[in-house]
């Protein structure tokens, strides 16, 4: 028989897990990286860019292109990197909580 009451009572524990494991997301980091280590990119689970590093062979006004390139290639392979470690969070708070509904994937929603 279904227990529309434990199912609710899951839920808000649910609710509570996932709360508390989004506030964790700001101690998350990832690095990225770019042209074999000259341009590195450090973020946090919020998404948000803390530092960055540009070796010293790249600060030239000829090469402005190029360093542009690659703290943008750094900073997307950051921001993938974290999302992979935000899904992992989120599914360690949420895992055994919810009812397994073949078609429904509740680790995606976050």
């Amino acid at each position: 028989m279904f227990d529309i009451m434990s199912m609710m009572n899951k839920v808000k524990e649910a609710q509570a897990k996932i709360k508390s494991a989004q506030q964790e997301l700001i101690h998350l980091r990832a690095e990225g990286e770019a042209g074999a280590g000259m341009v590195r990119v450090v973020v946090n689970g919020e998404r948000k860019v803390l530092d960055m590093f540009i070796d010293d062979s790249l600060v030239n006004a000829a090469d402005k292109e190029m360093m542009k390139d690659l703290i943008v290639a750094a900073t997307n392979y950051a921001m993938q990197s974290v999302e992979v470690k935000i899904k992992e969070k989120m599914k360690g708070a949420t895992e055994g909580m919810m009812p397994n509904i073949p078609g429904m994937d509740f680790g995606n929603m976050f």
